[in-house]
């Protein structure tokens, strides 16, 4: 029998298993929320979801995630703060006393795939001490076709124990808390945190170290969707620019919501098999789609109920802000299943600027795609994060930077290359952010206008129109868009006060070149090209 205990045990043993309490394998969703509910690791909320904590780490912890720095990888990882290097015998030492923690244990294995393109395909085996910890990986990771002999040797394994606390003195941790990959060994090792996250970015991390080596492929942290004409299109986005809301389209179908490949020669692909969404002021009015989601089979994480009820509360930010919800991509009515397309048509970069100085809309050639590619520039606002009294930028490269095992210039030169091999791709930059002023003299940007400009782009309506180059950021900007007031295209006409956006303007192009200058010595001609014009306005 294939997922006997004996048979499942087996599987382990090249990760040096030879013991285990009992070792359950793939089981059911439903088998997993049983056991979960058995073990007291969470409780049903009224729509059937589970709820579970994560414990003391509610967000992944990149000052404690490491990559074994080999002969493997000694030359080709961007080492640094995003990348910190951990010594081989080390990793070997913590696998050992890893597996031996887990040796006396009631384990959980899953089997899986990342990657929805079979030519480009990971296969995994996800060893878990949580029950709901493998109902995430059967959510968010591929899923075997029922009956699917999955005896195979995986690609990559994963050993994930969050009750396995390392001992820094000892282990060569930062603290009791660890994320470590080796790309030698095939393994990722995770203790002493229960953030189930960290499972699906140590992939990530993966495929972001694989895809560019192996098959020239371009791993994008994006989410996508596909129009009925099968044009695809990516938007990129850190956290509170809108991508989640603006890529959930009606009249398009999701490819996925967060990580994707980009080949040389078929299309597009999700690399996951569900979705980790967000869900702090969660309503069916706002997202619809998320929200019908929330059923049996899903988890939510770090919710809280309405006092004497099993509804969630999903205001509550008592636990953390960063409240989530992971269930299968089919949970969402309009999913694309296998989630791939052809090479996107339109390619969106969102930022929420709160200074007020970018366009709402500007079309980018390839130095300036390439060169915001690598800034991945948005800002955050008062009330975001303690201490933030006023706006402040916020850079990831290629938005990003702490999933990127190799330097930035390598994935915008990708994206370069990929503009070259479909000139008929256009690049949008889009402010999600201020009109108008600065946050607190402008206003956010209407999101009934952003999604007439999106839906614009992706309808060809922009193809004739007149553009005019912004005279600091080079980027080229529409004179007119359906359905929005052309007053508020040229951001400096929204402002009463000129000569405030140019200084303000002024200050942020000199923001974008300090925070480029780490990446100058490595960036092309071409990507440097892209760079505001800082000289030229010294108001």
């Amino acid at each position: 029998m294939l997922n006997s205990a004996a048979n499942a045990l087996d599987r382990l043993k090249p990760l040096g298993f030879v013991q285990a309490a009992h070792v359950n394998l793939n089981l059911t969703p439903a088998e997993l929320v049983e056991a979960a509910l058995q073990r007291g690791e969470g409780t049903l909320t009224d729509t059937g979801a589970l709820m579970c904590d994560t414990g003391q780490f509610t967000g992944r912890s990149p000052k404690d995630r490491f990559v074994v720095q080999d002969a493997h990888t000694q030359d080709s990882v961007w080492w640094g703060d995003i990348n910190i290097p951990f010594a081989p015998d080390q990793f070997d030492r913590l696998q050992e006393k890893m597996v031996n923690y887990l040796s006396d244990k009631e384990i959980y294995v899953r089997e899986a795939f990342a990657g929805a393109h079979p030519d480009y395909q990971l296969k995994l085996r996800i060893v878990n001490e949580q029950a709901w910890h493998n109902l995430f990986c059967y959510n968010m990771f591929l899923r075997p076709t029922e009956g699917e002999d999955t005896s195979w040797a995986p690609d990559f394994s994963i050993i994930c124990a969050p009750g396995f606390e390392a001992d820094p003195a000892v282990d060569g941790t930062r603290q009791k808390n660890f994320a470590i990959l080796n790309f030698t060994k095939k393994m990722i090792l995770i203790g002493g945190t229960g953030y189930a996250g960290e499972m699906k970015k140590g992939i990530f991390g993966v495929l972001n170290y694989l895809l560019p080596h192996e098959h020239n492929t371009l791993p994008m942290h994006c989410s996508a969707n596909v129009g009925p004409a099968g044009d695809a299109a990516i938007f990129f986005g850190l956290s509170g620019t809108g991508k989640t809301t603006l890529s959930a389209d009606p009249h398009r179908g999701l490819i996925g919501d967060d990580e994707h490949g980009w080949t040389p020669d078929a299309g597009i692909f999700n690399f996951e098999g569900g979705c980790y969404a967000k869900v702090i002021d969660l309503s069916r009015e706002k997202e619809p789609q998320i929200w019908d989601a929330i059923r049996f089979g899903s988890i939510v994480e770090n919710t809280r109920f309405v006092p004497g009820t099993h509804t969630v509360d999903y205001a509550n930010k008592s636990v953390t802000e960063n409240t989530r919800a992971a269930y299968p991509i089919h949970f969402i009515d309009n999913a694309i299943e296998p989630s791939v397309a052809g090479s996107p048509k339109n390619i969106f970069f969102l930022t929420a600027d709160a200074f007020g100085v970018l366009p709402p809309i500007s079309k980018l050639d390839k130095s300036h795609a390439m060169y915001h590619f690598m800034s991945g520039y948005t800002a955050k606002v008062a009330g975001t994060e303690m201490g933030i009294t006023e706006p402040q930028t916020t850079f990831s490269a290629c938005f990003g930077a702490v999933f990127l095992p190799l330097h930035p210039t390598k994935y915008a030169e990708m994206l370069g290359q990929k503009m070259d091999e479909h000139p008929d791709v256009n690049v949008w930059l889009v402010n999600t952010g201020w009109t108008g002023g600065s946050y607190g003299v402008g206003s956010r940007m209407k999101l009934a206008y952003t999604r007439a400009m999106i839906t614009a782009a992706l309808n060809g309506e922009l193809d004739e129109v007149t553009f005019l180059k912004h005279p600091i950021f080079g980027v080229e900007v529409p004179t007119a868009v359906p359905n929005v007031p052309a007053e508020i295209l040229d951001p400096r006409n929204t402002w009463t006060d000129k000569e405030a956006y140019d200084k303000t303007a002024a200050a942020l192009a000199e923001k974008f070149v300090n925070n480029f200058q780490k990446y100058a010595d490595f960036a092309s001609e071409e990507i440097l090209a892209g760079a505001p014009k800082t000289a030229e306005l010294t108001v």
